[in-house]
């Protein structure tokens, strides 16, 4: 390991945290097939394959193995630990500028992160902040890689959570929102009745879409084709207070709407679709005081959701 430079460890985490050699190349100002030879040279220093080549081609990486997921953290906290050493050598006229970089389901960011967010500027003018919403999987991968320093999501394959510490916040059901006035909203109908309108529903491959199919399955139906996709709740709010459309969401994403009246809950039991909800972070992450503070307050923020918006007495399965 002595042999190990830090040439090796910086081409190391840009093809971690780029998923292609190509990209990564192009972060470091290299050509690919330096890259690639810097990590050859890596993985030959250490005795084992660290990334897993993409079997369509070698420009691609499917992802790490063991062994490279526990060589980027250690890599990640060499980095954090240069980059603390270069802060404090550094001229302090300007004063050292804190960043947070948080990741968040967009079924999750609206109920949780907009109090937090404020009541952390409040606490923290100066710290940069930085919020991306994208599916799980997809903010599972840059918190492993250390892009992201805390994400609001949800669990996943055990095998994918190497690394990963979780803690619940809150457990979430589905819901069919609509607007109000929606003749659905008008008086109690069966769930087969929601199929005769169009649905918004979230994309495949995410919780949401998983359990929407499982709930309509388990009640002999089955989600049609044409039903509309997508993962951006600005849209899908949108589209069901324009039109007779059906939105079948996790609690969170429609919560104030549904408080306020915009939207209107039918009266469909979701027992059984609860998805908990939690924190996950780097276990081997050096604390910083603002993603602690964060923290704090997303725990606070889930513990402030209150009671589920009312329906109808009646409940229909």
């Amino acid at each position: 390991m002595r042999n190990v430079q830090l040439r090796h460890l910086r081409a190391f985490v840009a093809v971690a945290q780029e998923r292609h050699l190509a990209r990564a190349a192009e972060r470091l100002a290299l050509s690919q097939p330096a890259v690639s030879k810097t990590l050859s040279e890596l993985e030959a220093v250490v005795g084992t394959r660290l990334v897993e080549r993409s079997q369509a081609g070698r420009r691609g990486v499917q992802g790490l193995t063991p062994a490279g997921e526990q060589l980027l953290a250690h890599a990640l906290r060499v980095f954090e630990a240069l980059d603390d050493s270069a802060q404090a050598v550094a001229p302090t006229a300007g004063g050292r500028t804190e960043r947070l970089r948080i990741g968040a389901l967009p079924s999750v960011a609206p109920a949780l992160l907009p109090v937090a967010l404020a009541r952390l500027r409040e606490g923290w003018p100066t710290v940069q902040i930085l919020v991306k919403s994208a599916a799980n999987a997809v903010l599972l991968d840059e918190l492993r890689a250390g892009e992201l320093d805390l994400v609001v999501g949800r669990m996943s394959d055990p095998r994918l959570m190497g690394g990963l510490s979780f803690e619940l916040l809150h457990t979430e059901p589905l819901v069919f929102a609509v607007r109000a006035g929606h003749p659905l909203a008008l008086k109690p109908a069966p769930v087969q009745a929601v199929l005769d309108y169009p649905l918004v529903v979230y994309g495949e491959g995410t919780a949401p879409r998983h359990n929407t199919e499982s709930f309509l399955s388990a009640r002999g139906l089955a989600l049609p084709r044409n039903a509309l996709q997508t993962l951006d709740v600005a849209v899908a709010r949108a589209l069901v207070a324009v039109s007779d459309a059906v939105w079948i969401t996790p609690l969170g994403a429609a919560r104030s709407e549904l408080a306020d009246g915009r939207l209107v809950r039918l009266p469909i039991d979701t027992t059984g679709t609860e998805e908990p909800v939690g924190l996950l972070q780097r276990s081997e992450a050096e604390p910083s005081p603002p993603r602690v503070a964060m923290a704090g307050l997303l725990r606070e923020a889930a513990k402030q959701q209150g009671a589920l918006p009312q329906i109808a007495p009646r409940r229909l399965k």
